[in-house]
């Protein structure tokens, strides 16, 4: 079993923000039909279904359906969004059964062309207050420590006015109210096929703990291959057991089992980074 997939209901995002790469892959939209055939494939593998990989999940225009057909295979739903349509798409989220958890990335205040970040994280505070109270998890993410810590410190300041501290701390994150956290993490270099190779060795729970599904079906190594260039198999052709037992496949776990990386990508991708030091 894997702990979660990775699928990519939408490429679209309404934001452009520098510490994302975005992608040059044709837009696209799943379909509910198509979301049905690759949701009963992943069904056996896992309990856990992102509707994320690029793109802004709250953008898709059927995500309510979406939500339906998760909840009838028995999937419990993350979301992943920058936040910015919670006033237009929360109802959705919160009248939805099979979400569990949502994660909201406060760091996108800074690709949404607003002045100062007051009225967005107060907007994402109001909302994670509802999702809580309607039993669902909701992890307020400040991933870019290093790089936007003035901006950080403004938002953190609207987030005390929001949730009163203490901010106890539990496996890394600050707990808001029950239900709420904060997630500050570092910066990252995306895997980059024209960045220089990474010394030393390599390790990935990519293809071990996940695996990724483009919004046309190709399946890819991990949650960062952004442009599919690890196309593993298409999911609409083949079975995910056929495609993860591939030779491709098998030579990228294998690799990193012995902490090498089979494939160019993985030597070029700062993410890994923080696993092959723990492992």
């Amino acid at each position: 079993m894997l702990k979660k997939v990775y699928l990519e209901i939408t490429n679209v995002c309404n934001l452009a923000c520098a510490f994302c790469p975005g992608t040059r892959r044709e837009e696209r939209f799943m379909s509910p039909a198509e979301f049905t055939c690759l949701a009963e494939k992943i069904r056996p593998h896992t309990d856990f279904l992102y509707f994320h990989l690029m793109g802004e999940p709250l953008l898709h225009p059927e995500l309510e359906t979406l939500f339906g057909i998760a909840r009838a295979l028995g999937f419990r739903v993350i979301i992943t969004t920058n936040g910015t349509l919670l006033e237009q798409a929360g109802e959705v989220l919160l009248r939805s059964p099979a979400l569990h958890k949502v994660n909201i990335s406060l760091q996108s205040f800074e690709g949404n062309g607003a002045d100062a970040p007051g009225d967005y994280v107060r907007s994402c505070a109001r909302f994670a207050e509802r999702a809580a109270e309607a039993g669902k998890l909701c992890v307020l993410r400040l991933w870019n420590r290093e790089g936007l810590d003035s901006l950080n410190g403004e938002i953190e300041a609207v987030l005390t006015a929001c949730f009163p501290r203490p901010w106890p701390e539990s496996r890394g994150s600050l707990r808001l109210r029950e239900r709420v956290w904060l997630q500050h993490g570092d910066k990252f270099d995306w895997p980059d096929l024209n960045a220089a190779e990474r010394a030393g060795g390599r390790f990935c729970y990519g293809l071990r703990d996940q695996i990724g599904i483009l919004c046309d079906g190709t399946v890819v190594p991990c949650c960062l291959d952004h442009e599919g260039e690890i196309p593993l198999g298409n999911l609409f052709e083949s079975s995910l057991e056929k495609i993860m037992s591939s030779e491709r496949a098998r030579a990228i776990y294998e690799g990193f089992s012995r902490r090498r990386a089979a494939e160019e990508l993985c030597r070029k991708c700062g993410y890994a980074e923080r696993f092959t030091s723990l492992n």
